[in-house]
């Protein structure tokens, strides 16, 4: 076979957030820029995600909380990543993540819009109840002309025959009330007919919005800069030559082809979800023999750490949690496969309630997605296999839904004969079809039922903080996450553990230069996005804190191998400094 050499200054690998942003960035800055994608779509995981990204200081969320400080995003930051916290990596994000915003709303086709997201634990010190979260705004791919079919679409599971919704704008609220109100039938009725237009006419929604629109957005601005974006395109292999990265092997179109880069790789292959064998080792639910349902790519198999271990670069996972853990359940598709839906909303409405294989309550389930996660974990560990199950009663099924089930007046009969949803005439009967104790469940049902008709949660304080609220039914008095589960039938839904991606990854120092394992910086070579080890140290703050992260990095590594000085080590201090001076101020306040 012959081989095609190229050169351009950066080589990006990977077309999700990070990479384009990356790549967007380097070309505004002067840079020739060339984009590799393993998958024949581009938007990596970002186009699935929710397109939030959490950006303390942005303009927009200053007009909402202009009393929010950096110190106090840096102090929520320090008692959110504990041991892990990174002083010179957190000071360059509070830095240049503003500054990053503006950027890209400024200069490219990117655009943000302020969402209420509170942070996830909003009562913690530095927390705040809302301005942080911002959320790419809806787009319409016909801006894509021709490269509208390398988009990649939606999760499919988390749209409606294909329409996607925010959850934080008003679609959702009228199909929740499209049989109780003639205003929300009618505007449900005008979007499905747009909708159904659009799937003649193009195959696909195009009207797109959260990370769908965040990707779209990104891959436009780097189309209209003339970037090339090669689809089909692997990294097989970095060229490494003397200690410095020169440049990859890849194919284009099936062509094998050498890409010299003057100036650097940038790695943003979108993480080792599906790594297998890494994984395994990383998992604490898969070390015991549990199984895991991630619903990112499938792509993202951990190409960019196991090429950074090919020159010599060991790649180890150290955090606890080492993925953003997201419950999924699985959805018959009827031949045998299975749709992966990652639990965001119901799990918040008053009448849900979620129980461990034991039939018992274990968590304040209107936490995030990544603390009930970790939560399963925790309440499994003694076991082989980690899942729980959410259980509601009719009303609830009703008006709400239950995972992939939709509200009344949509039909489950389906759900029921493919053995996604489980029903049960009583208590008793749901026990026994699910398979866990009956009298543990009555009895956790009871203790549940006597705060809950009340509206209160006294086993795990739920609806206690307005991150609990904000995805729940305000409709619902006194507390919009708690309503009894009380008449019958009942119903359940198996959820397992999966993610939103991986947080542990590639060390680098703070401008995303991938590190050896003594410490020194390998020439010419970069890692962004989930990628790059997270500066959160395994934990999740917050709505966005990857997509956040990731841009405003991909937007310093940009700009640093473009020769922009930005000097974060300003207001930066070891981490040794910084306990010192805490036990200080410890000691002087005792």
């Amino acid at each position: 076979m012959s081989t095609e050499t190229l050169s351009c200054d950066l080589v990006v690998v990977g077309t999700g957030a990070g990479g384009l942003s990356t790549a967007v960035t380097a070309k505004k800055n002067g840079l020739d820029v060339i984009v590799l994608e393993k998958d024949d779509v581009f938007g990596g995981t970002t186009a699935f995600s929710g397109g939030v990204l959490w950006i303390p200081g942005n303009h927009h969320g200053l007009k909402q909380n202009p009393q929010d400080t950096r110190e106090a995003a840096e102090e929520y930051i320090r008692n959110e990543s504990g041991k892990f916290f990174e002083t010179e990596g957190v000071n360059a994000f509070l830095e240049k993540g503003p500054e990053m915003v503006e950027f890209f709303e400024r200069e490219t086709s990117v655009k943000f819009i302020p969402t209420l997201y509170p942070d996830y634990h909003p009562t913690l010190d530095g927390g705040v109840d809302i301005g942080r979260s911002i959320l790419a705004a809806p787009f319409d791919i016909r801006q894509l002309g021709k490269d509208i079919k390398r988009m990649r679409s939606p999760l499919k599971t988390i749209t409606f025959i294909g329409m996607m919704f925010n959850s934080s704008n008003a679609d959702l609220k009228h199909f929740f009330n499209a049989t109780k109100s003639l205003t929300s039938f009618l505007y449900v009725c005008k979007r499905l007919a747009i909708h159904m237009k659009e799937l003649v006419l193009y195959g696909k929604g195009v009207n797109v919005t959260s990370g769908n629109a965040l990707a779209a957005r990104l891959a436009k601005s780097a189309l209209e800069l003339g970037i090339p974006v090669h689809t089909s395109a692997p990294a097989k292999e970095l060229i490494h030559e003397n200690g410095q990265v020169k440049g990859v092997r890849t194919l284009v179109d099936g062509v094998e082809q050498v890409i010299k880069a003057r100036k650097g790789v940038v790695l943003a292959a979108g993480g080792f979800a599906h790594d297998v064998e890494r994984i395994a080792k990383a998992y604490p639910h898969l070390q015991r023999g549990g199984e895991h349902h991630s619903p990112v790519p499938e792509s993202n198999t951990g190409d960019a750490l196991a090429m950074v271990e090919e020159i010599g670069i060991p790649v180890s996972c150290d955090f606890k949690q080492a993925s953003a853990w997201m419950p999924t359940s699985l959805v018959p598709n009827g031949d045998g496969t299975f749709g992966k839906f990652p639990h965001l909303l119901d799990r918040y409405k008053p009448g849900v309630i979620g129980i461990n294989p034991m039939g018992k309550r274990f968590c304040n389930e209107s936490e995030s997605y990544h603390d009930v996660g970790a939560a399963m974990i925790e309440t499994c560990a003694s076991r082989k296999d980690t899942y729980m199950w959410l259980v509601c009663d009719q009303a609830c099924l009703s008006k709400y839904g239950l995972g992939y089930v939709k509200p009344s007046p949509m039909p489950i009969g389906g759900f029921l004969r493919n053995g996604y949803l489980k029903r049960g005439k009583t208590l008793k009967e749901l026990a026994s079809v699910i398979g866990v104790d009956e009298y543990q469940l009555a009895k956790t049902v009871q203790e549940y039922n006597e705060g809950a008709v009340v509206g209160e949660d006294r086993q795990f304080a739920r609806g206690s903080t307005a991150f609990n609220r904000y995805l729940a039914d305000p409709e619902n008095k006194p507390n919009p996450c708690v309503a009894p589960v009380e008449k019958g039938p009942f119903y359940a839904v198996k959820v397992y553990m999966g993610d939103l991606g991986t947080f542990d990854g590639i060390k680098t120092d703070v401008y995303g230069q991938v590190l050896s394992a003594e410490g020194g910086k390998v020439e010419g070579l970069y890692a962004v996005g989930n990628d790059r080890r997270s500066i959160m140290g395994g934990n999740y703050p917050g709505a966005g804190i990857t997509l956040g992260p990731i841009m405003t990095f991909g937007y310093i590594t940009a700009r640093h191998l473009a020769g922009i000085d930005d000097k974060l080590e300003i207001a930066a201090k070891d981490s040794e400094s910084v306990i010192e001076e805490v036990n200080h101020d410890h000691q002087a306040a005792g």
